[in-house]
């Protein structure tokens, strides 16, 4: 394709993630060739969007091997982390910048598409997912946007670059990409040629890979109002092929607004595993099964097992020492999960409550933020200091021992919990 001279059509103001030094070091390693780079993707998007820039990207004519040596001559470190499909990293003090070199797809497969490059922006542009990810800008500012992506981000319409099934059947997980980006960026009317082609190709989701998968849909599950899109999922026969335990959009509903609006807690962030879990009924062993399907890490999944649990569920009439009971079961990420659950759960059937109930429930969280999880005083040595035989005897006794001192409220020290052994092992014996 030959390449067509565009002008730009906008104008991005000096930001700081382009005038920071480390950028502008990178920009003249580039053009010390001759050739222009520019910012593209998400960077350029989320600022003409106006929202925080966390990935910077750059594009670049220079072929992959070229980028190496120019930023090696400026003294850039730079990994090849891709270089068959045109993309180095540099990094300046720790600061991580992707850089491309403009491509256009062969044969796609997939993740990794057979790529060849080229010189020609609109080429490069014409093969990304959506418009408004087509932006570039020059280091001075200059938006070019060859596909009516500003348009687009002013209407907030999330519109495929090219034909809507040609473009998710050359990596499916453009299909879930679809629905993150209507989340983040969309507004309330949808391309309905993008939502027909996501309910014809949802059933080859199967083909993507677990990890894939799981990522995009915690992406989806922190955007804003995720219940809004998982229901737009569901009605659309998307959700039932990955996630059909997810039923529960009233909980989600209550978590998001608890978490973002409704309370000011540090340790109260927006998380994407307990939004999750806010989707599902009680069902243990079957969680068990949906966090081996998206290969959750065995961190992951033992704090689904703790959410999906009916372990001292804490609630406001709980007394002090059911919930000091609980938190040292739980401890105080899993008591704080099991809290915001059963708050967005009730308040999901009645959401108008009396204000001195949200303080109860409020004072649930803050006992998990100052809790200190109290140490069990004597050990198995001490049953053997008191004569008992090696064996699993001394595991009965200490449980028997530990359930007194938990009974009583933590609140034995280590010679009352000593009489305690002394007295369990003798009637034992």
């Amino acid at each position: 394709m030959a390449d067509v001279p565009q002008k730009p059509t906008g104008k991005l103001p000096p930001l700081p993630w382009m005038t920071a030094p480390e950028t502008r070091a990178i920009f003249a390693a580039l053009e010390a060739g001759g050739k222009e780079a520019r910012f593209v993707g998400g960077c350029v998007r989320n600022a003409v969007f106006g929202i925080e820039v966390k990935d910077i990207d750059i594009a670049t004519p220079e072929k992959p091997e070229r980028v190496m040596e120019l930023l090696e001559a400026a003294g850039i470190k730079a990994i090849p982390t891709g270089i068959e499909h045109g993309t180095v990293t540099a990094i300046i003090d720790s600061h991580p910048y992707e850089i491309t070199t403009l491509r256009v797809d062969v044969e796609n497969h997939g993740r990794h598409a057979s790529v060849a490059f080229t010189d020609d922006w609109l080429a490069d542009a014409l093969r990304r997912d959506f418009t408004i990810n087509t932006l570039s800008s020059t280091l001075d500012g200059d938006i070019y946007d060859p596909l009516s992506g500003i348009e687009d981000i002013a209407l907030r319409w999330v519109r495929f670059v090219g034909i809507a099934r040609e473009r998710i059947e050359e990596d499916l997980l453009r299909l879930l990409r679809f629905f993150r980006f209507q989340a983040m960026f969309g507004n309330r009317s949808i391309d309905k040629d993008a939502l027909a082609a996501c309910r014809l190709l949802a059933p080859r989701l199967n083909e993507l890979s677990a990890e894939r998968v799981r990522s995009e849909l915690f992406r989806i599950l922190e955007a804003p109002n995720p219940a809004d899109t998982l229901i737009l999922m569901k009605g659309e026969r998307i959700l039932e092929h990955f996630l059909p335990e997810a039923e529960n959009f009233g909980r989600l509903r209550m978590i998001y607004w608890l978490e973002t609006t409704a309370i000011n807690v540090p340790n109260v962030k927006p998380d994407p595993l307990r939004r999750l879990t806010a989707t599902l009924s009680n069902d243990p062993a079957g969680h068990e099964a949906l966090a081996q399907r998206l290969r959750l890490s065995k961190k992951q999944s033992a704090r689904m097992a703790v959410m999906t649990g009916d372990l001292n569920a804490p609630t406001p009439e709980m007394s002090e020492l059911e919930r000091d009971l609980a938190l040292f079961d739980l401890g105080s990420e899993g008591f704080r999960d099991l809290v915001l659950l059963q708050w967005a759960q009730e308040m999901s059937v009645e959401p108008r409550r009396r204000p001195e109930r949200s303080l109860a429930w409020l004072a649930l969280i803050d006992a998990a933020d100052t809790w200190t999880q109290p140490i069990f005083p004597i050990k198995g040595k001490d049953a053997l200091d008191l004569g008992l035989e090696h064996g699993p005897t001394i595991g009965t006794v200490l449980d028997a021992v530990e359930t007194w001192w938990r009974d009583g409220g933590f609140k034995a020290e280590r010679e009352l919990c000593l009489g305690q052994l002394k007295k369990v092992i003798e009637d034992k014996t």
